[in-house]
């Protein structure tokens, strides 16, 4: 037997173990909701880059020649579009987030991504472009220098090129020209939870029950939304009353989930997915996950309880075919993975023995796959 493998694997165990009791952790209903009508809008505009250092579209990019010739047109200046030849512009798409309650005069940061064949936009500066909502609406416009936060660079018949040099981002460079409108409800408001959980609906209302005015009546109507009626008191002060509800804290649900990313090896997992009893050999080894209770009873007379307790052991053998078996105490996922680190089990290994757990019904959680 391996005494360091048993240490490393017991030091390890009552890590995961500590932070799993802490990561149902009071967090801000602010933190966790939004208001049902307030929320960001999409925005989306066609525009040309200029002042490239022959990194631009060339003359394949028929829609990049063309947009130039009809930009100098409406400028005075009559040009046909096969006598347009530089590798100094670029066709871009530019995108932003409308946020709400912004108001005219407002800069808002845009996204720049090249739409020919451009090799670089670096150093290119955005010219100005009308950005629309999904119906046709212009809510702002964008121009300015544009920023790839890499470079890409040519000489010699050799490229250095860091990040990715074909999108960018212009910093504040977009003028807000129309206001989204929309206004908060005086009467009733709805909480939108950012992750649907019934447990965590329940606790929201009942801490704006318990905490603020009598008056207040919240009510958890599905996983997903708080009602909650504005109490007279706050009738002209609803954005008070806002930031009372965002200032309560609430110790949310968790559900029991694991997420697979299969193309990078990653296995993610909530600190309560549980597995049942169960035997895995996995080519050259071998898991065993067993359950046990401890029974104490108290002397006689002694006023005490029977208490259940459960404790932890760690049987590590690893012979000439590399066999591991683990008895362990609690029926977690932590126990599984634990084990198999402690003999340097890759994450694929991890990846297909998890998979294998959840076929034969004795992983309880979610599996996502990814």
């Amino acid at each position: 037997m391996n005494k360091k493998i048993i240490f490393f694997a017991l030091i390890f165990f009552f890590i995961i173990s500590a932070a799993a009791a802490a990561q149902n952790t009071e967090v801000k209903i602010g933190n966790i909701t939004r208001l049902k009508g307030v929320r960001e809008n999409q925005l989306i505009g066609y525009g040309i880059v200029v002042g490239l250092n022959d990194s631009g579209d060339s003359t394949r990019s028929q829609a990049t020649v063309q947009s130039v010739a009809n930009m100098l047109e409406n400028f005075g200046v009559n040009v046909d579009a096969n006598q347009v030849s530089s590798g100094n512009i670029a066709a871009v798409m530019v995108t932003a987030s409308l946020p709400p309650f912004v108001h005219n005069g407002d800069q808002i940061d845009v996204s720049v991504s090249s739409l020919g064949d451009a090799d670089s936009l670096q150093g290119g500066t955005l010219l100005l472009t009308p950005l629309r909502a999904p119906n046709g609406d212009v809510y702002a416009s964008a121009q300015g220098a544009v920023s790839i936060g890499g470079y890409n660079i040519r000489g010699g018949g050799n490229t250095q090129r860091e990040n990715h040099p074909t999108a960018g981002w212009v910093p504040g460079g977009a003028l807000i020209e129309r206001e989204p409108g929309g206004k908060i409800n005086q009467e009733n408001l709805t909480f939108v939870l950012q992750n649907p959980n019934f447990e965590t609906a329940s606790q929201i209302a009942s801490r704006i029950n318990s905490s603020l005015n009598s008056a207040v009546a919240a009510k958890a109507v599905d996983s997903a939304t708080v009602n909650i009626s504005v109490p007279e008191s706050y009738s002209n002060h609803v954005v008070d009353f806002i930031a009372e509800v965002n200032k309560l804290t609430v110790r949310p649900g968790v559900e029991a989930r694991v997420v697979i990313d299969e193309k990078t090896g990653t296995v993610v997992f909530t600190h309560n997915v549980k597995i049942s009893t169960v035997a895995v050999a996995h080519g050259n080894l071998s898991i065993k996950i067993t359950t046990s209770t401890e029974v104490s009873q108290p002397p006689p007379f002694s006023g005490g309880e029977t208490v259940e307790t459960e404790r932890t052991q760690i049987e590590v053998d690893k012979g000439e075919e590399s066999n591991l078996v683990v008895v362990r105490q609690e029926n977690t996922i932590e126990d599984l993975v634990t084990a198999l680190n402690a003999i340097g089990a890759t994450p694929r290994d991890i990846i297909s023995i998890i998979q294998k757990i959840k076929a034969a019904g004795a992983l309880h959680a979610e599996l996502e796959l990814r």
